[in-house]
């Protein structure tokens, strides 16, 4: 009966093929890459084996050592020079990757397989650089000595790289297809059916090879200096910012060493001397001197805390900067390369707003307001007035006020003006103002602006004073 029902099952398929179902194809799986590198799989496929490990990178090569910088003087003596740079080392290849573990493919297996993949090869290290030539620094009067020299400042050569592993081997499957029958139902039954399904085994992969490294990079040529002097060259100092007693008593030198490119190093030396074209030569060094004359009345010690700053300008001269608080009448004078600064008088920007007020007196006519220069410097500084004048009902000394009127807004004529040394005597009841706002018993607000000038210098104070007319006690 199992034989019947075997062959009625062959009989129909092969009588009408289109009636049934086509036969399912083995089921496939999309492959991920995960951080160990193997492959993962869905659920219905089986992994058989053991992944190889990975080689491991090779290690890079060390950097040459770089030559020393090195200063000579040249006295047209035969000399020999070795300032190359030392060579990079060679870096390790990477190592190979494992074979995959090959066990037995499992048989009847109702899942498709997977063999197992190979190692990757490691990656190969990278070759060290090579290490730079020296600097060759020469003082030579006479350039001619150079070719007395023989220089071999190559730089040194970059390591080999390292060579990329070879990946391993991955497993082969044993029997690639296979199938297994699946019946339902009893033999002889009218529901009695069997179904088989194929199933694949897939060939592991082998490891990919890794990555050879980089060629170390060759060392740069050493370069030379030229200097066409018999003595050690001194540090620039172009610019420097001093106390104002420090240059009093001892002056001050700037300096500038002016330098150019030139080519055609190595043909200065012996034929075959090795070094980079191009080379600096000094040109020029230039040496200026700086000195303080202090000719002025007042003591030089009362600014000694002030700050000057020189400079070399493009013309080779020393350009003096002095603090904005300090005003100074002063000339400059060149004598050869030496720059003076002459000062005749002095003055602090301080001094020149130490103006206070003695306050209002008189009225009408003679109404005056008088200040006091505390700093004493006004026969040095000149002095202008403008002032607003103000009145108001209210006593203005006490408290603010809003109801101000104005009656002169301006400049004060010279001749309102009288000064005694260091005493000012404003008469403002000569000023174009009406009689009524110079009266006693007048809240009055005088808001002086005074312009110091001295030697091409100027600042302004401002002097405010609230006061009632002809309330004087």
């Amino acid at each position: 009966m199992r034989f019947l029902g075997k062959l009625s099952l062959v009989l129909l398929f092969v009588a009408f093929p289109y009636m049934l179902p086509p036969a399912s194809e083995p089921e496939r799986c999309e492959s991920l890459n995960t951080d160990s590198g193997r492959l993962a799989w869905s659920n219905d496929i089986q992994e058989f084996g053991k992944n190889g490990q990975n080689g491991t990178n090779g290690k890079n090569g060390s950097k040459g050592q770089d030559s020393d910088n090195i200063t000579i003087f040249a006295d047209g003596s035969p000399l020999t020079l070795n300032l190359g740079g030392q060579s990079g080392t060679n870096a390790e290849n990477g190592s190979d990757g494992k074979d995959a573990n090959c066990s037995e493919q499992p048989k009847n297996q109702d899942k498709n397989l997977i063999a197992s993949n190979g190692g990757n090869g490691g990656n190969g290290g990278d070759g060290g650089d090579g290490g730079n030539g020296g600097t060759l620094t020469i003082y030579a009067t006479n350039p001619d000595n150079l070719r007395q020299i023989s220089v071999n400042a190559a730089g040194g050569s970059g390591g080999r790289p390292g060579s990329g592993g070879n990946g391993g081997k991955g497993c082969n499957c044993e029997e690639p297809y296979w199938t297994i029958e699946t019946c339902e139902g009893d033999p002889g039954d009218s529901d009695y059916s069997c179904t088989t399904r194929e199933f694949k085994c897939i060939d592991g992969k082998n490891g990919t090879s890794g990555s050879g490294g980089r060629q170390g990079r060759d060392g740069g040529l050493g370069k030379l200096t030229l200097i066409n002097s018999d003595k050690p060259l001194q540090k620039d100092q172009p610019s420097a910012t001093i106390f104002l007693s420090e240059l009093k008593n001892t002056g001050y030198i700037l300096s500038q060493n002016n330098w150019e490119t030139r080519d055609g190093a190595s043909a200065l030396f012996a034929p075959g001397s090795i070094i980079e074209d191009r080379y600096r030569v000094l040109v020029e060094r230039v040496e200026r001197s700086f000195l303080l004359i202090w000719n002025a009345p007042q003591l030089s010690n009362k600014f000694a805390d002030k700050k000057v700053t020189l400079s070399l300008d493009k013309n080779k001269n020393i350009k003096v900067s002095l603090p904005d608080d300090l005003w100074l009448e002063a000339t400059t004078q060149q004598q050869n390369n030496i720059t003076q600064l002459i000062v005749y008088n002095a003055v602090s920007e301080k001094e020149a707003t130490q103006l206070k007020s003695e306050g209002l007196s008189g009225t009408g006519s003679d109404l005056k307001l008088t200040l006091i220069d505390g700093a004493g410097r006004s026969n040095l500084i000149a002095t202008k007035f403008s002032l607003k004048y103000r009145t108001t009902p209210s006593d203005p000394r006490y408290r603010d006020v809003s109801d101000f009127t104005t009656k002169f807004n301006g400049k004060i004529p010279p001749e309102a003006i009288a000064t005694d040394g260091n005493r000012f005597t404003i008469n403002l009841g000569q000023l174009p103002i009406e009689t009524n706002a110079l009266r006693s018993g007048t809240g009055v607000e005088v808001d002086l602006i005074a312009t110091r000038s001295f030697a091409g210098y100027s600042t302004q104070q401002r002097v405010v004073v609230k006061d009632v007319l002809g309330n004087w006690d």
